[in-house]
C-alpha cells in the first residue's frame, strides 16, 4: 500500500468480487494480525473473519415505488431473528402480505449490522457497512427492501452510531474512531476529537449506502443524546442535510427517526429555528403514562406516572417532563414543546417496544400479564390519537412469548461479564437472579422467537387491531396538530375528541359512566351508549361519532 493525503493508504491490487482480503497494519515495531476492513461491506465469516469483496449487482423491480413520508404511516418494529422461525430475511418476506392486511405501512428492522456470533440484538454491531450473513447478508436484505416495496411497504432500519460493540471492533486500529468518555455500552465515537471529520464521513457514507444502494425509506438512530458532539453543526443536522439531498436527487423521500430520553424538541425543530430538521422521534412519556395507569407498575423510571391525569396531560404536551422534576433522575427534565407549530405525526409512539419489554428481567411482554381488553385498551389509546403509532412484533396478537436480552458472544469473558451486569442490574430492581434467563444461552434466544399458532383469545386481540388500524385511515384520526384534540379526565376515565369523532376509556375494573355519547362505531368489550353518557364496562373504550 502507498501512503496518501490525510493519512489515508491505498492498494493498486485489483478488487474482485468475492475476492477475500484484510489488513496487517504496522506500529512502528510490530505487525498486526489480519484483521477486516473499517468499511467492509460484506463478512461472511463473522467480525473477527476476512472481509470480502462485494458484488453491488442486483435487479431492482421496484421501479414504482415513490416512497412514503411520515404522517399517516403505521410502523412494525421487528428482530430478523425471531420474528419467524427461519430467523431470516427471508422469512420477513413471506409474512409481508400478513402485516400489510394487519394495517402496517412500514416494517422496521432492529439492527441488522455484523455482530459476535449468530444470535444478537443488533445493538452490538461493529461493522457499519455490512449486513449480518445469518439473515441473509446484503443480497437478502436487498430482496427484502424489494419485496417491501412491491407489496406496498416501506423499510426503515435501525442504525447504531452511538458506539461500537464489544467484539470484533478493530477500527481505533486504523485511526481514533473513539474519544475519551464513556457511553452505557462503550467508548464515547469520535465526533468532534482529532481525526474526527473521517470518522463522520463514516456515518455520513454508511446513511448513503442504505437509501442509495439499498435503497432504504428511512433509518431509526439509537439513542442520540449519546452522540457527543459539541461542535457548530451537530450530526443530526448534517445527516438531515444528507437526507434532503437524496430526497432532491432521486425523488423518493426519506425519513430520519431518533430516539431519545431527553424529551428535546430540537430533534424535530425545524433548522431555520436551531433544530435539527429530523422526521421523527420516540415518545417514552406516552408509553410510561399509558404503561403504569394499566399495569399498575410504578417502579423505577415509571415511577413519576399512573394516573388519567397524566396520561391526559402527556398527550396534550407529547413530553410529561417538560422542564419539570423528574423522581426517577432526581432533577428537572426535558424542554417545552410548542405544540400548535410542531405536527403531531413527528411524534412516534406505542404500547411497547424492545426496550420496554426486553430490558425486562424475563423480557416478559405486557400480554404475559394483561387481559385481552387491557392489551386492546391500550391499542385503541394509541392508534386513536394522532400521533405516529408504532407495534412490536407480536404485540398484535398477544404474544404469549417473552422477548429477552440475548446474546453469543464467542469470548467467554465477555460472555460472564453480561451475565453479571444484567444480573446485577435486575438485582438492584429487586429481581431474584433464579428468574433471570442467561443473555448466552440458546435456550435465552429460541424461547424469544415468536410463536405463530393463536388462540382463540389471540385470533380476537389480532382482529381488534386489524380493526383499529382501519378505523384509524377510515375516520381520519391522524390529525395534524394537537391544539385541535379535547381531553378530558376524572380518577378513572379519559376522554378525547377530534371533533366529530370521540374516544372514551375506562382505566379501572369497575363500570364507569363518561358524559359524552353519540354513535358507537366500535369498541371491543359491551358498552352501553346513550345519546348522552356512556357507561363503560372494567378496562372498555368506545369509538364514537358525535352527533
Amino acid at each position: 500500500m502507498t501512503a496518501r493525503d490525510g493519512g489515508w493508504w491505498a492498494s493498486a491490487v485489483e478488487q474482485v468480487p468475492g475476492q477475500r482480503y484484510g489488513f496487517s497494519l504496522f506500529d512502528g515495531h510490530n505487525w498486526s494480525q489480519l484483521v477486516p476492513d473499517p468499511r467492509t461491506t460484506e463478512q461472511p465469516d463473522g467480525v473477527h473473519g476476512l472481509s470480502m469483496v462485494s458484488d453491488r449487482g442486483f435487479k431492482w423491480t421496484d421501479h414504482e415505488w415513490t416512497g412514503r413520508v411520515l404522517p399517516g404511516q403505521v410502523l412494525y418494529e421487528l428482530h430478523v431473528g425471531t420474528f419467524t422461525p427461519e430467523g431470516t430475511f427471508a422469512g420477513v418476506i413471506e409474512k409481508l402480505d400478513y402485516l400489510k392486511e394487519l394495517g402496517v405501512t412500514t416494517i422496521e428492522l432492529m439492527p441488522v449490522q455484523p455482530f459476535s456470533g449468530d444470535r444478537n440484538w443488533g445493538y452490538d454491531g461493529v461493522q457499519w457497512h455490512a449486513v449480518h450473513e445469518g439473515y441473509g447478508g446484503r443480497h437478502g436484505l436487498k430482496e427484502l427492501v424489494n419485496a417491501a416495496h412491491n407489496a406496498g411497504l416501506a423499510v426503515v432500519m435501525d442504525c447504531v452510531f452511538n458506539h461500537f460493540g464489544p467484539e470484533g471492533n478493530y477500527n481505533g486500529m486504523f485511526g481514533p474512531y473513539t474519544q475519551a468518555g464513556s457511553t452505557p455500552w462503550g467508548d464515547i465515537v469520535n465526533l468532534s476529537g482529532f481525526g474526527s471529520d473521517a470518522v463522520r464521513a463514516y456515518i455520513h457514507d454508511a446513511v448513503r449506502m442504505w437509501f442509495e444502494e439499498f435503497h432504504v425509506d428511512g433509518i431509526r438512530l439509537d439513542a442520540v443524546q449519546t452522540l457527543w458532539d459539541p461542535g457548530a453543526i451537530h450530526l443530526l443536522e448534517q445527516l438531515t442535510y444528507l437526507k434532503n439531498e437524496i430526497e432532491a436527487t432521486t425523488g423518493i423521500p426519506r425519513v430520519l427517526i431518533a430516539e431519545s430520553d431527553q424529551n428535546d424538541p430540537r430533534l424535530v425543530g425545524a433548522q431555520q429555528s436551531g433544530g435539527y430538521g429530523l422526521d421523527g422521534q420516540w415518545i417514552d412519556d406516552i408509553h410510561h403514562a399509558l404503561h403504569t395507569l394499566v399495569s399498575g407498575e410504578q417502579h423505577a423510571y415509571y415511577s413519576d406516572f399512573g394516573t388519567t391525569e397524566v396520561l391526559a396531560t402527556t398527550i396534550k404536551n407529547v413530553f410529561f417532563h417538560a422542564e419539570t422534576f423528574s423522581t426517577f433522575r432526581g432533577r428537572i427534565h426535558g424542554r417545552r414543546l410548542d405544540t400548535t407549530i410542531v405536527p403531531a405525526s413527528k411524534f412516534v409512539t406505542y404500547t411497547t417496544t424492545h426496550d420496554q419489554v426486553g430490558n425486562r428481567a424475563t423480557g416478559d411482554r405486557p400480554s404475559m400479564n394483561l387481559s385481552p381488553a387491557q392489551q386492546v385498551l391500550k391499542a385503541a389509546v394509541i392508534y386513536s390519537l394522532p400521533f405516529t403509532p408504532m407495534l412490536f412484533m407480536g404485540e398484535e396478537f398477544g404474544a404469549t412469548t417473552p422477548f429477552a436480552f440475548f446474546v453469543s458472544h464467542t469470548d467467554p469473558e465477555l460472555l460472564r461479564l453480561t451475565r453479571e451486569g444484567r444480573l446485577n442490574e435486575f438485582k438492584r430492581s429487586g429481581w431474584s437472579p433464579e428468574e433471570v434467563p442467561d443473555p448466552g444461552e440458546e435456550s435465552t434466544f429460541l424461547a424469544s422467537k415468536l410463536d405463530w399458532s393463536f388462540d382463540s383469545d389471540q385470533q380476537q386481540i389480532l382482529e381488534a387491531y386489524r380493526i383499529l388500524l382501519r378505523l384509524r385511515r377510515e375516520l381520519r384520526l391522524a390529525r395534524p396538530y394537537l391544539e385541535h384534540l379535547e381531553v378530558q379526565y376524572d380518577e378513572h376515565w379519559l376522554m378525547f375528541s377530534h371533533e366529530d369523532v370521540a374516544f372514551v376509556a375506562n382505566f379501572s375494573a369497575d363500570p364507569v359512566t363518561v358524559p359524552v355519547g353519540g354513535e358507537l362505531v366500535y369498541t371491543f368489550t359491551a358498552p352501553q351508549v346513550g345519546e348522552e353518557e356512556t357507561v363503560l364496562d372494567a378496562w372498555g373504550f368506545a369509538l364514537i361519532k358525535l352527533g
